[in-house]
């Protein structure tokens, strides 16, 4: 998926419309799938699509197989699609995966970072603070905002890297974890130290220490898998992937 639709996919709450029917069903089920209206395992029914989106059966196929390409939605043959499971293991593995992505991007946007790059990302930082400054209401609507400022930070912070292939791959990484982000963020203990992280990492991308900075994001990076597993917060049933009804 090229980098420009996952940013439109992680910008979606924003007033941007999108520019075809395809993308708007994309938009619409994607953010439906994140925030648990379809939950893990469900079948996709394109009948039942039809009526909830207003969509025709060819835009929601094109926009379940854009899905696909996110591992938000499992093609089954013949079967259709349903919504991809949730567990620890996945999270495991993706967590990991992304922790060396993530630190590789943001080393080499260090060492090519100048001084536009340094602005975008104070300007980054200054949104997402005045976001998380709101996130102790935990509520669904907050919580979307506090998502794409998160994303744009972290965008911001790896811009510089210079790989197209690099930020393309972060950025797919980043909206499959999105999921559990949210089931950490919204259901978990809340975790007092998440704005500290952030402006640790800007501190130290701004000092173009990279090697601290890498360790951070990894920290960082595997919060939601801590949260998670220590609460217990994946159930039986999503964890298994089984259907819903």
């Amino acid at each position: 998926m090229p980098l420009e639709s996952l940013l439109s996919a992680v910008s979606s709450a924003s007033a941007e419309p999108p520019s075809t029917l395809i993308e708007a069903a994309y938009r619409q089920i994607r953010r439906d799938i994140v925030l648990g209206v379809h939950p893990p395992g469900e079948r996709l029914r394109i009948e039942q699509l039809k009526t909830r989106y207003a969509a025709s059966s060819g835009t929601l196929r094109e926009a379940l197989a854009l899905l696909v390409s996110d591992d938000l939605v499992v093609a089954q043959g013949q079967r259709g699609f349903s919504v991809a499971p949730m567990s620890l293991e996945d999270l495991t593995d993706l967590s990991y995966v992304r922790s060396l992505v993530e630190a590789e991007a943001a080393r080499q946007s260090l060492l090519r970072g100048d001084d536009d790059w340094e602005a975008r990302l104070v300007s980054a930082f200054h949104k997402l603070t005045r976001t998380e400054e709101r996130l102790a209401a935990r509520t669904a609507d907050v919580y979307e905002e506090w998502e794409l400022r998160n994303f744009e930070f972290h965008e911001a912070l790896v811009s510089a890297c210079g790989s197209p292939r690099l930020l393309s791959l972060r950025a797919m990484l980043h909206l499959q974890a999105e999921r559990y982000r949210r089931v950490s963020a919204l259901s978990g203990p809340r975790p007092g130290s998440v704005h500290a992280e952030h402006e640790q990492i800007f501190t130290l991308a701004l000092a173009r220490k990279g090697d601290a900075l890498a360790e951070v994001i990894g920290q960082h990076v595997r919060r939601s898998l801590d949260v998670i597993r220590n609460s217990g917060l994946l159930s039986a049933r999503a964890q298994d992937g089984g259907e819903a009804a």
